[in-house]
Formats: C-alpha cells, structure tokens, sequence
C-alpha cells in the first residue's frame, strides 16, 4: 500500500514580510514514520489420516488460503501468513452434513515454519501434529529434508539414508521413529541418495525408495505415510515442498488387475499376455478373479476359449498398467463383438462413509435411469443417475459415491421409464466399506440384466 503523507505548516501571519522570514521558532511537524512491516510465519498443511475423508480447514472462522476438500495425501502450498495465534478447525466432509474432527489453538511465531499435518484414524481420533523447522535458506550445494513417521499403520522404525548402492548392513539409521515422532531438519550435500525404511533393530525393508534425487537448494518435508497404492509396502513417502506434494512408492511397487467375465454368451476364458503370459485360467461368466500383482507395463491382452485358445474372442487389446495403478479389467459385449474395457479402480476406504461404484456393461439393457433408495420406491423420485448408456469404447460408471451408512435399494430401470429392468435385495451399506456393481446381460429369459458384485458385494 502506498502511503501519502500531508504535511501541514501553520504559518502565524505577520504585517511585515521580514516578520514572516524571521521567525526563528516556526518549525515543521516531524513527518510519521511508515507503519513496521507485521511479522509472518510460513505454515503448510498436510492431509495423513488414511481412513479419514476429505476437509474444509478454517482460520478464525475463514477458509484458509482456499484450502476445501483437501483429500489424503495432499499438501498445501507454502503458505505466508501473519504470526499470531490462530483458531484452527477441520471440518470433515461427510454424507448428510460435515462434521468438526479437528478444534485447536495454534501459535505461529515469526520466522518460523510449521507442517501441520491431520494424522491418525477416525477410531482412534484424527488429530493434528504440529512439526515447526527454521525458514532459513538452505545452505549453496545442499538440500534440506525434515522426515515425520505420520503412518498409524507403522511400528517404530529406523530410517536409513544412504547413497544408492550402500550396503544397508553397513550403515546406521539416520534417525528411529515411532508414530508421531520427526527429526531436525537434516542437510545433506546435494546428489542421489536411497530412503529405506526397517522395523526398529532389524534389517527386513519395508520401503525402498530406490535412487531419489536431492536437488541443490531442495527444501522438503519427507513424512512416512500409509500406502493406499498397490503392492505389499505399508508405506508411502510423501515429499512436501513449496508448491504441494508428490508420493515416491516403493521402488518395487507392482500393478495389480482383476479381471471380470461379463460376457453372457461366452464359454470359459483364459487372458493371455503378449501372446506369452497366461494371467486368467478357466474364468468363466459371471466370475471374477482375485487383484493380481503383474509388472508395470504396456500388454497385449488375448480372452481366448479355455477350452481352445485358438478360438479368440478378444484379440490383442492394449492395456497400460502402471506402477502403483490398481485395475479390474471387464470382458463385456456379446461373444460376436467382445470388447475389454479396463477401469481405475480406488479403493481407499473412509471410514465415515460407504462408497459405491455401478458400472454399466450390459448392451442389451442400453441406456439406463439407477435409483438408489432406502426401499426400492422409486415412483416419485429422481434417478440418482440419468440416462447412463451402455459405450462400445469406455465403459460408463458412476464413480465412487459417498453414501451415509444405512440401508438401500438399487434399481436400474430403461431411461425415462419406472419399470425396474432390475432391482437389489435391501443393501445394508457399512461406513469404510466400498461397494462395486456391474450391469451385464442376464443368461436366462426374462432377465435382461444381472449385477456382478464386487469388493463389498462380492460373494
């Protein structure tokens, strides 16, 4: 803000000019000085509660710095903000009215940084963890990183940072952590190093970032996290930096992929890799496999006739996996026209809601209305879905969708019409539960469409 000062002489009137000129005792007011600058602190906020849904974070009753539905694993940016105290609630968004999960007071001193990070499980009480570091600059040639253990899945470990083709039986732990625990910023010459993580006194890795780049100048805060990827590792690394923050999996993170037989008038099937690789054997309709840890890749995908895998219903359908990716693959169509439709699957559970996804693989139904109610009447209702049709290229779904735990009815009827096409048995949906459905063509007359279940409606 630019000030503009006005300066006021009171000049007494004389008679006389020299009387004017002459006066030693008028002087001007001392001009005021500009206002001292308010001190700031820096403050960055941190979504590591696993099971917890996506927040509102407020200052002094005000949204902070925009920060709304901030989900797992996201940071802010580095944010600026006037030292002082501050009061501070996260309010959950839930089904059917958010809730307060976090009401605290914070001081932030000037010159000062401070990760503020929503960690724990909504049993035990999300909760905030306050990790203060210096602004200073990192020193020419180094980087700078602050490790937080903010996994509740975790046991106490010892952190190892060493260069990448360091023995790990050579080298002792940087620091031995238990939940909740963090070091003093660490600086290190800048260059490639490997994160690997143990339980405390033993040598079995957990986690393996494999070689990580720490640039000159670099400046993170580097939390242990609770992986909701694939692959057996429990935790993640999360890096913060100014601008928000990335995930490194484990070094060794696989793909994993369910396939799915959603097509009525097909026999038995296998799925064949680049021509090579057998990864289904003997699925047939309306089956499902178990998630299947492959490599990351670019595949060719065959669905051949398990009983004669010359006869070849899909034929070299390309599907990209990739590192950390979790997939389930659908068979759908007809025998005459099969196609494979690959979808991202999400499967991190919230523990305040139940999610369900509904995915429409059934040609014969076309395009379709899906209600979900409390008790099947859908007479004087909107569809919760509209008009969903049946795509040759991408299968359409609903997403995940939030619901209250309780009790529901899901009805699938032709678009525009209320006669049911079909409809479920009373679906008692739990909070922390995930729910998949797919629509395919039924095998018996008069049933027009079937629900394959999945995750938590699987059999």
């Amino acid at each position: 803000m630019r000030r503009i000062i006005t300066l006021t002489a009171i000049v007494s009137l004389s008679w006389t000019l020299s009387g004017c000129f002459n006066d030693d005792d008028a002087t001007l007011p001392e001009p005021t000085p500009p206002p001292a600058p308010t001190p700031t602190a820096e403050l960055r906020v941190t979504h590591a509660a696993p099971d917890a849904p996506a927040v509102n974070i407020y200052a002094n009753d005000a949204v902070l710095a925009g920060l709304e539905n901030v989900d797992y694993q996201v940071s802010s940016e580095l944010l600026s903000v006037d030292a002082g105290t501050y009061d501070v609630r996260v309010e959950a968004i839930v089904p059917g009215g958010n809730l307060d999960v976090i009401a605290a007071e914070l001081t932030l001193e000037a010159d000062t940084r401070y990760d503020v990070l929503a960690i724990d499980t909504v049993a035990e009480g999300v909760e905030p963890l306050v990790v203060p570091s210096s602004v200073a600059a990192v020193p020419a040639g180094n980087a700078r990183v602050q490790i937080v253990h903010a996994a509740p899945n975790a046991p106490t470990v010892d952190i190892y940072v060493t260069a990448p083709d360091a023995l790990l039986a050579d080298e002792q732990p940087v620091a031995t952590a238990a939940f909740r625990d963090f070091t003093a910023a660490l600086e290190v010459p800048a260059g490639d190093y490997r994160v690997r993580i143990t339980p405390a006194g033993a040598m079995t890795v957990v986690y393996d970032s494999g070689t990580l780049e720490l640039t000159d100048g670099l400046d993170v805060m580097a939390a242990a996290v609770q992986n909701i990827q694939a692959g057996e590792s429990p935790v993640a690394l999360l890096l913060a930096g100014p601008s928000g923050a990335a995930i490194v999996a484990d070094a060794n993170t696989p793909a994993e992929v369910r396939v799915v037989h959603g097509i009525s008038d097909a026999p038995a099937v296998d799925v064949i890799a680049n021509n090579a690789v057998t990864l289904v054997d003997g699925l047939a309709f309306p089956m499902k496999t178990d998630y299947l840890a492959v490599e990351p890749a670019d595949y060719l995908l065959d669905v051949v006739a398990d009983a004669d895998n010359s006869v070849i219903a899909i034929d070299d359908a390309p599907v990209t996996l990739q590192k950390g990716g979790i997939y389930t693959a659908i068979a759908n169509s007809s025998l005459a026209s099969a196609d494979l439709d690959l979808l991202i699957d999400m499967p991190r559970s919230v523990a305040t809601e139940a999610k369900v996804r509904i995915v429409h693989a059934s040609p014969s139904a076309g395009a379709v209305d899906i209600y979900v109610t409390a008790d099947g009447a859908i007479d004087n209702v909107d569809p919760a879905f509209s008009n969903v049709p049946y795509n040759t290229a991408d299968l359409a779904e609903t997403g995940y969708v939030s619901l209250a735990p309780g009790d529901y009815v899901v009805t699938v009827t032709p678009t525009g019409t209320k006669t049911a096409a079909l409809e479920t048995s009373t679906l008692m949906l739990e909070g922390g539960e995930i729910y998949t459905a797919i629509a395919v063509d039924g095998t018996e007359p008069g049933i027009p469409v079937q629900l394959i279940g999945l995750d938590g409606l699987a059999n």
